[in-house]
């Protein structure tokens, strides 16, 4: 068969399609950053940990950054056992990482488990949640001045539950809110639960008087009408909530915190697979599927990785320490 020889237009074109079909394979192999992710979860269902991992497991196999997502939840020791499972399986169980909050930094520095963020490789935090104050949606406390009032008259008769340990961060946002009224912080009756959807659980059932949890964990149910949300722990109200009062303005003076949440992979990571995670979480941020998954639980981005977060960390760490020796819990 007799081949003619290519025009210049033709060689242009052919070149030009070959460039691009690169440039596409290219993008292609780019866009998913990661063949599988195992999420570890340390403590239980429909906690704030457990919806941070589904949320960003959900937004990045959806946006194709990552292939396949799976879940673990491991409870115990007030994190410490997902703790020391992640360290113990240090080689042994790839694709890992643990999601971890704020109590990270609380439960090491009051020594519930004996390992801290230095044990680790922190890979980013990626967002924040909001504290707030809930009450089920038959209480007798109709607004946060309400349950000041009924914390004044007798904080025995007050229970205030929480999804961590008795010192942990849901007491202490509790003891600070208080504190920020002028009341006597050390006095709140505190009533642990092993992870927030069972201290959301004790609150509709009527265990507890009110509840100190993550603001993303209490909007459906208060859209809902099963609970309502007397103040957030932000000094502006967020457009999830418009109605809804900061504590500062609700009558806790100065009163913010947000609680970040991130994520932690075992102890000798590879800088490629660090990249590769710090890479796929960074790409998570300009999708669409993520700003869904934002909206719909209220979080907030605080995206710092590496050794920023490390750095982070460690000034929460002297932050969080002081403030703990102030209330009586160090």
């Amino acid at each position: 068969m007799r081949k003619f020889p290519m025009t210049r237009r033709a060689l242009v074109a052919a070149a030009t399609g070959a460039a691009m079909a690169a440039s596409l394979g290219l993008a292609s192999a780019q866009a998913q950053e990661l063949d599988k992710l195992h999420f570890l979860i340390p403590g239980g269902a429909g906690g704030g940990w457990d919806g941070t991992a589904r949320g960003t497991g959900e937004a990045l196999t959806k946006a194709g950054l990552v292939g396949t997502a799976s879940y673990e939840n491991m409870s115990g020791g007030g994190g410490g056992k997902a703790i020391a499972h992640l360290i113990e399986t240090a080689g042994k169980q790839g694709d890992t990482l643990m999601v971890n909050s704020t109590p990270i930094v609380i439960r090491s520095l009051q020594g519930v488990f004996p390992q801290s963020f230095r044990d680790l490789t922190p890979i980013a935090s990626t967002i924040g949640d909001y504290a707030a104050m809930v009450v089920n949606k038959d209480s007798a406390i109709q607004d946060f001045g309400g349950l000041v009032a009924a914390y004044n008259a007798n904080p025995k008769t007050v229970a205030i539950g929480g999804g961590s340990v008795a010192g942990g961060m849901d007491h202490l946002v509790a003891a600070l809110v208080m504190k920020g009224t002028g009341a006597e912080p050390t006095a709140v009756k505190y009533i642990p639960y092993d992870a927030g959807g069972k201290a959301m659980a004790g609150l509709l059932s009527g265990e507890i008087k009110a509840l100190s949890t993550g603001f993303g964990e209490a909007i459906e149910l208060a859209k809902q009408g099963e609970v309502r949300i007397l103040c957030i722990t932000s000094m502006k109200r967020l457009d999830a909530s418009p109605d809804t009062p900061t504590c500062d303005e609700a009558g806790s003076k100065g009163t913010e915190f947000v609680n970040w949440r991130g994520f932690f992979a075992a102890p000798g990571l590879s800088e490629d697979k660090k990249a590769a995670y710090v890479a796929a979480i960074q790409k998570m941020y300009d999708t669409p599927e993520w700003e869904a998954v934002r909206a719909r639980n209220g979080w907030v981005n605080i995206y710092n990785p590496d050794a920023e977060f490390v750095s982070f960390l460690e000034t929460q760490e002297k932050q969080m320490g002081d403030l703990m020796k102030e209330l009586g819990f160090l």
